[in-house]
């Protein structure tokens, strides 16, 4: 691209984002991350997943973005570095242990978990202080990770469906496995309550147990697709304050579908996305009490769409939102590979803001804008948390 051309891109997405943002602040790594894990309202660890040595940092994110009033006045507008330190390998999954300031990695290559200790006021560096042994794997993949929301520090670890525990960490301890006939990799480890976990696989089959009970996992078979070999990547809505939650699955052809916990069989509703996809970044993630759901990976582009424009027929949508800054603001060189998103996340308090990274180590927090008639449906409809009567 020509330096006026990309100039010109430029200036037309600046002119854009003045209405499509209410908050958009940028920083940038010194190398990329495929990781963002929020350690609080206000502070995220994110790490590099280079081959040989990479950072661990902790970044408070611009004060600005959380000022209520007179933002023009609050002089912190950058990102903070708090704690950092270094990891002798790649960190290809992290998760932050709920009311400590500790976190879980592992190298994307093995099953076993490094732990680390974020610091604190009296301390900058982010030192490892144990590891955590996975069970045997067939696969040459990682591990997935999900920190319990029990008050005990435990985590759920495993590569493939059959090699999933359940893990003390001061002590060790295996607390329960996961015992099935298959050896499924994973794509995603998530609790949607104190005991009750998903594990959803690769091919698009999804694991729900309970670490209180030795009883089997109920199994859903992949979503009916008219891709061939496709890779599927899942989340789900979390809220113990709710009787049900839902869970999408999507595939690397496009094709997302809607299940409620409690019949994951069937299909809610179902759209086909205009994206295609063989990256292993993929993302798909629920807004938080929304309707909306985002995903990355594909592209430069974070996109969001709102599953209350999805039937149970399969049709193509469009999505609501694009967040393009990453792609807008990177000139390729002539022969470069085009940036991509690596990693995006919502904030778990805040319904409009996300967290997104891009392969040129470029870290953009934004708050976006909802279109007039979608805002006014918002205020009208109810959470997808909420049963449907």
């Amino acid at each position: 691209m020509e330096a006026s051309e990309f100039e010109d891109v430029l200036d037309e997405w600046f002119i854009e984002s003045l209405t499509a943002y209410k908050d958009l602040h940028v920083y940038q790594l010194e190398h990329p991350t495929q990781v963002i894990e929020w350690t609080s309202g206000k502070t995220v660890c994110v790490a590099g997943y280079g081959s040989s040595k990479n950072q661990l940092l902790e970044l408070r994110l611009p004060l600005k973005l959380f000022a209520e009033e007179n933002k023009g006045l609050c002089a912190e507008r950058d990102f903070k570095l708090l704690h950092g330190g270094f990891s002798d390998g790649p960190v290809g999954c992290l998760r932050h242990i709920p009311a400590s300031r500790l976190i879980v990695t592992n190298d994307g290559q093995g099953t076993d978990l490094q732990v680390w200790d974020l610091g604190g006021d009296d301390s900058d560096v982010i030192r490892r202080t144990g590891t955590v042994k996975g069970r045997e794997s067939a696969q040459q993949c990682g591990s997935r990770i999900a920190a319990s929301p029990s008050s005990s520090p435990q985590v759920l670890h495993g590569a493939e469906s059959g090699s999933v525990q359940l893990t003390q960490l001061t002590s060790g301890q295996s607390l329960y496995k996961l015992e099935t006939d298959t050896s499924d990799p994973l794509n995603s480890l998530q609790f949607t309550s104190d005991a009750v976990f998903l594990a959803g696989c690769s091919n698009g089959r999804i694991y729900m147990a309970d670490t209180r009970v030795s009883a089997a996992p109920q199994m859903s078979p992949p979503p009916a697709s008219s891709g061939q070999s496709a890779v599927w990547w899942t989340d789900a809505t979390a809220d113990p304050q709710q009787a049900s939650c839902r869970v999408v699955r999507l595939s690397s052809s496009g094709h997302a579908v809607v299940s409620d916990l409690r019949k994951l069989g069937e299909a809610v509703c179902q759209a086909q996305l205009d994206i295609h996809c063989s990256s292993d970044n993929v993302t798909v993630s629920w807004a938080p009490r929304r309707n909306y759901i985002s995903a990355s990976g594909f592209s430069g582009v974070v996109d969001i769409y709102d599953t209350r424009d999805w039937r149970i027929e399969l049709r193509r949508v469009q999505p609501l939102f694009q967040h393009r800054g990453h792609e807008v603001s990177c000139k390729q060189a002539d022969g470069c590979d085009p940036v991509c998103i690596t990693a995006h996340v919502w904030h778990p308090e805040r319904p409009q803001t996300l967290l997104s990274t891009a392969s040129d180590g470029s870290v953009h927090v934004w708050d976006w804008v909802e279109p007039d008639s979608k805002r006014a449906e918002s205020k009208s409809e109810p959470s997808i948390l909420q049963d449907q009567k």
